[in-house]
C-alpha cells in the first residue's frame, strides 16, 4: 500500500515523511490542489507564490 503524500505546512512542497526534506517544518496529508514548478527562475507563478525551488508543491494546505 502506498502512503499518501503529505505538504509541508511551511514552504508547500509535496513529499512522503512527517518532516519536510526543504525546510524541516512538519507536513499535512491535508491538502487540496497542486502545481509542479519546472524552473522557478522563469516561472511567472513561482514568483508569485514565492517558490524557490524545482518540485510539487501544494496550493491549499488544511
Amino acid at each position: 500500500m502506498r502512503r499518501k503524500e503529505r505538504a509541508c505546512r511551511e514552504c508547500g512542497r509535496i513529499q512522503d515523511g512527517d518532516t519536510c526534506v526543504q525546510c524541516g517544518a512538519p507536513t499535512s496529508a491535508n491538502w487540496l490542489g497542486y502545481i509542479r514548478i519546472l524552473d522557478p527562475d522563469k516561472s511567472e507563478i513561482a514568483g508569485k507564490l514565492g517558490i524557490p525551488t524545482k518540485g510539487k508543491f501544494a496550493l491549499r494546505i488544511k
